[in-house]
Parts: C-alpha cells; sequence; structure tokens
C-alpha cells in the first residue's frame, strides 16, 4: 500500500513537473516585459517633455541655443569652447 502512495505521488510530480517549468518560464517573461514598459514608459516621459518644451516658445528657443552650443560646438561671444578627446585605444586606466 506504501509503494502504491509513493508511486501515485511519483506520477502526479512527473505529470505536473512541465506546468511547474512552464509556470516559472512565464513568470520570468512577464518580470523582463515589466522592465520593457518601465524603460518605455520613463523613455516616452522624457520624449514628452521634450515636445513640451518645443511647444512653449520662450523655453524652445533656449532648448535650440542648447543643443546648438552642445552638439555643433557653438559658442556665444566671449565664450571658449572646450573638447574632451576619449582615450586612444578605447580602454582607460
Amino acid at each position: 500500500m506504501a509503494l502504491l502512495a509513493i508511486a501515485g505521488a511519483l506520477g502526479i510530480v512527473v505529470w505536473y513537473e512541465p506546468v511547474v517549468q512552464e509556470n516559472q518560464r512565464m513568470r520570468e517573461e512577464k518580470f523582463e516585459l515589466e522592465k520593457k514598459i518601465d524603460q518605455e514608459s520613463k523613455l516616452a516621459k522624457k520624449l514628452e517633455t521634450q515636445l513640451r518644451s518645443f511647444e512653449n516658445p520662450a523655453l524652445e528657443r533656449t532648448l535650440v541655443e542648447r543643443l546648438a552650443r552642445e552638439r555643433l560646438s557653438y559658442a556665444k561671444p566671449g565664450e571658449n569652447v572646450i573638447h574632451f578627446e576619449p582615450p586612444a585605444g578605447g580602454a582607460a586606466r
């Protein structure tokens, strides 16, 4: 009778093991998708803020100035532009 109970319990474990593994896989996938959703939400908020700044004429001018100064190395009269080059070889010591 004990052997029959052990065999039954073992049968149940073998029967449900793929279900448990699939459940674990789905939990991991859900976690990864939630991380991606969080990252995309942060990006959407950042882009929404940038869009709103372009809609405001006062902020648009300062934003365009800042972007031109940063990306194109433009400077106002009397300012100096300093560039920092990455180290040769790509690896910092």
